[in-house]
């Protein structure tokens, strides 16, 4: 029996969804694991269940499974404690592994974001900053990996369901893992012409096809004037028919499964694929929150200097 422990930190929740989404593949694991922590699922507490320890403490497992990025001081605090109680670290989704959504809050610093959420808002009173049993910030949000050991990253906004199970029955198996190193473009199946309209395309705009059309016969989305940043992306979220999930949906890639490969600059690679089919990178208001959406750790993105 495999003891298994998984944490949420800063986070929506989607990737602990993706567990319980494993559907069958989770029947066939079930046997072979034994959840020992997983607040999603289960009441264990930090301090003992009627808070009778004085220091936080996760069980010993075999697998550790980390959701989230590293926001507050508390989450740096669970994070070493799954370190050092799990044998095996999996940073799980986006946020762990790339700051997501959360992480574009690193164009602020926290005294803005405090200004900003306390005393600027329009339908907000005007208050101090609160201070009771309110976990202090950390002066920005951090991957998982930029805090501790990391052995394996699954991304994506949620990861898939079958992502997680290949890694677990790897892991139980003792067979090696690993995600290719190719884009979005090379599973996406639309057609390609290599040229685009003049104007990029409100991103809500409707994408040209035909119901029941089979997306070998659709124009590329970005061709049709759309932000795709397939170019820049990691495949993987389209399983085993590897059509893309926002593709399938007739919607364009929003980069959540992050770099090709590790050192890549989304941001330039974006830059290059649009400059190369005719569309002017300009046009896209404010191009650094956006080719950095779910990836915005590691000096991605920061707070820029006064004007």
């Amino acid at each position: 029996m495999v003891r298994v422990a998984e944490e949420w930190l800063a986070t929506c929740g989607g990737c602990e969804v993706t567990i319980l989404d494993l559907g069958e593949a989770l029947l066939d694991l079930l046997p072979k694991l034994e959840f020992v922590h997983i607040p999603v699922l289960m009441d264990h507490k930090y301090y003992g269940q009627t808070g009778e320890k004085t220091a936080l403490e996760i069980p010993e497992a075999d697998v550790g499974i980390i959701s989230g990025g590293i926001r507050s001081e508390e989450n740096k605090q669970i994070a070493e404690e799954m370190r050092r109680k799990c044998k095996t670290l999996i940073a799980l989704g986006s946020c762990a592994n790339f700051g997501g959504i959360p992480a574009l809050a690193n164009m602020y610093t926290t005294d803005q974001i405090f200004d900003r959420v306390y005393r600027e808002t329009k339908s907000t009173d005007p208050a101090d900053n609160p201070t009771v049993d309110i976990p202090p910030l950390r002066d920005r949000v951090y991957s998982v990996s930029e805090v501790i050991n990391v052995d394996l990253g699954l991304p994506g906004c949620p990861t898939t369901p079958e992502l997680v199970a290949e890694a677990l029955t790897c892991l139980l198996e003792g067979k090696p893992f690993s995600l290719a190193e190719r884009s979005v473009c090379d599973d996406c199946p639309v057609k390609r012409e290599k040229k685009a309209v003049t104007n990029l395309k409100r991103p809500l705009e409707k994408v040209e096809f035909t119901p029941g059309q089979k997306f070998e016969e659709i124009r590329c989305f970005m061709e049709q004037g759309f932000l795709c940043q397939g170019p820049a992306t990691r495949a993987g979220c389209g399983g085993a028919e590897k059509i893309p999930r926002c593709v399938k949906a007739y919607m364009t890639c929003r980069g959540c499964f992050g770099p090709i490969r590790a050192g890549a600059n989304p941001m330039v690679d974006m830059m290059g694929a649009l400059s190369s089919i005719g569309l002017n990178p300009r046009e896209i208001e404010d191009r650094m929150a956006t080719f950095n959406r779910f990836i915005g750790v590691v000096g991605r993105l920061r707070p820029l200097p006064a004007r």
